[in-house]
């Protein structure tokens, strides 16, 4: 069974990363859960309470398929948990990786973006992370997906959920139809 987890924090933007959860769990049976740190309750920047099912502290990187970053204002705050050492070692282990929004700061701070193409919400908001990958930065509205790591745009959840799951061996043609269907709104290809 595919394995995904993943990473919220306080603040954490709820529509970045609840159409891959929803469709990767109800339609291909993948297994998600989400972890922060101490394994405590946070509230999306819409006001959802989420009460996740393990700690970052806890998680376990065996037989685990895919390690995502959710955005959201607490990744700026100076208050959100380092998570770097994990996001290097999940990558060691060639898991995939996603980050959306300022997910992507996070995986730019680990150092994960230095040899992979990838985007953000603008090359400015990953300038300050001291990350050494701007050379491969593409200016896109879409998701990109580079050798098991996927980055995306807040506003881009679309082409993020596509992005992920391809890199999990996840297409066919009802997902193309349904990621179409979500996608139509903003002209985008699925």
């Amino acid at each position: 069974m595919t394995r995904a987890i993943t990473i919220l924090t306080e603040n954490f933007a709820d529509w970045e990363t609840a159409l891959f959860n929803s469709t990767a769990r109800l339609y291909y049976g993948v297994y998600t859960q989400f972890a922060t740190q101490g394994g405590q309750p946070v509230t999306s920047s819409g006001g959802m309470l989420v009460t996740p099912q393990l700690a970052l502290e806890e998680i376990a990187l065996d037989e685990l398929d895919l390690l995502m970053v959710c955005g959201g204002s607490s990744w700026q705050s100076g208050k959100a948990p380092d998570v770097s050492a994990l996001l290097r070692a999940a990558r060691a282990r060639n898991i995939v990786l996603a980050g959306i929004c300022d997910g992507t700061r996070v995986l730019a701070q680990a150092g994960v973006l230095d040899n992979v193409r990838h985007t953000s919400n603008g090359a400015d908001n990953l300038a300050t992370t001291g990350y050494a990958g701007a050379a491969l930065y593409q200016d896109v509205a879409w998701a990109v997906a580079d050798q098991g790591v996927i980055t995306a745009p807040g506003t881009a959840p679309v082409s993020f959920t596509r992005e992920v799951l391809r890199s999990l061996g996840i297409a066919d043609d009802n997902l193309h139809a349904y990621l179409a269907m979500h996608g139509a709104e903003h002209g985008q290809p699925a």
